[in-house]
């Protein structure tokens, strides 16, 4: 773990669980990692809303199961009544990434995986420690306490969905996001409008496990059909496909999505470079890439590619990045040709597919 510079005051966390042996263990962890510190505990979420206010942590984190008040309504209230970077406990189960899934909509900035045995405590609070870290860096806003739009009302919206075949003339449109890329996705994709002359492929950090549920979500909200990849897909007008969570997605001479588990990229697997490079090199100039927030640099080279190859760049502005890295980066390469606000991107994206 990164330690905080000479002089720096440590992080301030919250741990919320309603476990008591989860409470003392995340505790100890943290406690004993450089640059934190525990100032209170809660074994709920109206526990919780009550002492945020009191012990002002700079970091939440946040069980998503738990009895009288449960992980989603207490992220609700504090993104509402006490913004700050919350990162959500998930237990590695189909229900546990959905519910997931919905944090980060909702605002959470990261997720950890809950420890499911000794066996992997020591491997699994150490990520925890490291995420409760880079999450204290990140941009919250305040935003409503309404509840989640029901599934049920979702899924109206994923009926109807037309697709058609790629033409010579349509473009590839390559979204890549990170930290805080949940959140954007589920900003930007609802606004592209189905008819858009353009396939999609998004590629987001994120383990198996869990795009699955994300790329769910974002098909009910959406016009076009998102789907999470599966090798043999192709490129279609109205449809985009979502980089599976834990492979490298890339496109073979038939133009047909392959995927790998070769070694992590930029320390990530599912990596944007990796797919955008990959497109690139296939359809230079007729590639739209727009690169939201996230840490580090993944996406700059395919976005150079991109750039010197004739086609569009689009970065996501400091001002709505939840972590300014990868647009950042993108920027400073000199590879954006445009830089705009996440409300933005959308119509970013509908202005150069039509060039």
């Amino acid at each position: 773990m990164t330690p905080l510079p000479s002089g720096a005051n440590p992080v301030k966390v919250m741990v919320v669980d309603d476990s008591a042996f989860m409470r003392f263990t995340i505790t100890k962890h943290l406690n004993e990692s450089p640059g934190l510190t525990v100032v209170g505990t809660a074994r709920d979420g109206q526990e919780a809303l009550e002492l945020i206010p009191k012990l002002k942590p700079d970091v939440v984190t946040l069980d998503v199961e738990m009895p009288n008040m449960d992980g989603l309504s207490t992220l609700r209230e504090i993104m509402s009544r006490h913004p700050l970077p919350v990162v959500m406990l998930s237990s590695l189960t189909s229900e546990g990434a959905l519910e997931t899934v919905r944090a980060l909509t909702l605002g959470a900035v990261d997720f950890a995986a809950k420890p499911d045995n000794k066996a992997n405590m020591a491997s699994i609070l150490e990520d925890v420690a490291i995420k409760v870290l880079r999450a204290s860096k990140a941009k919250v806003w305040q935003t409503s306490n309404r509840p989640l739009i029901s599934e049920v009302a979702l899924s109206q919206k994923a009926l109807e969905k037309k697709v058609r075949p790629l033409g010579s003339k349509d473009r590839i449109v390559v979204i890549g996001s990170s930290t805080g890329g949940p959140r954007a996705l589920n900003t930007v994709v609802p606004m592209l409008k189905a008819n858009i002359p353009a396939a999609f492929v998004i590629v987001q950090h994120m383990p198996a496990g869990f795009t699955r549920s994300l790329s769910d979500r974002l098909n009910s909200t959406s016009s076009l059909y998102v789907k999470e990849a599966a090798p043999g897909d192709v490129l279609e007008v109205g449809k985009a496909l979502f980089a599976p969570g834990g492979f490298h997605m890339l496109f073979d001479e038939s133009d047909q999505i392959t995927l790998n588990q070769n070694p992590p990229v930029h320390g990530v697997r599912p990596a944007v470079d990796v797919t955008l490079l990959s497109i690139a090199q296939r359809y230079g100039d007729r590639v739209v890439a727009a690169i939201l927030t996230g840490m580090g640099s993944d996406g700059t080279t395919g976005a150079l590619l991109v750039h010197n190859s004739g086609g569009w760049v689009i970065s996501e502005a400091e001002e709505s990045c939840v972590v300014y890295g990868m647009p950042r980066s993108v920027f400073e390469a000199g590879a954006s040709n445009e830089v705009v606000p996440l409300s933005k991107v959308a119509d970013a994206i509908c202005a150069a597919v039509g060039k």
